[in-house]
């Protein structure tokens, strides 16, 4: 069962989360932590962390209240909501400048600060992946591609 009460059906069929997950997975001790979400936004925003979007994201997700979100919670929590949501805010987050497009510089970056050093190949690799070019970099569908999540609802 959902957090908003509503049943899954056979239809809330999703690839492998994983590559999502581990990108909010901070200190990559398998479940996330307010600590974890704190680094993500902070490392994207000059603001910081709204600790009070911190702390209702953890009470949605947390469905056994141990303060932490293990990849089974993260799941339900995805496949009951709308996720493209959920990617697109990890995608403004990541989008530095707000072009719409994950630029070298962005990925590089974010990577670094997500504990997974890449190289300028890598980068390079990972934009060609998204179906984006170096000067032009990969757009939000493009980000998909990467993470190898399917939007299938």
């Amino acid at each position: 069962m959902c957090p908003t009460g509503r049943t899954l059906t056979s239809s809330s069929s999703f690839s492998d989360l994983r590559p999502a997950f581990d990108i909010l997975d901070a200190d990559r001790d398998g479940k996330i932590s307010k600590d974890d979400l704190r680094a993500f936004y902070v490392g994207f925003s000059s603001s910081g962390a709204d600790e009070s979007l911190i702390r209702a994201m953890m009470s949605a997700a947390d469905s056994n209240s141990d303060g932490f979100v293990e990849y089974h919670e993260f799941e339900r929590v995805l496949a009951c909501q709308n996720p493209s949501g959920v990617m697109e805010d990890v995608f403004k987050v990541m989008d530095r400048d707000g072009d719409g497009k994950l630029s070298h510089e962005d990925l590089k970056s974010y990577m670094n600060l997500a504990g997974f050093p890449a190289s300028d190949d890598d980068i390079a690799g990972m934009i060609k992946l998204g179906g984006g070019d170096e000067a032009q970099g990969v757009d939000y569908a493009g980000l998909l591609k990467i993470l190898a999540v399917d939007q299938a609802s």
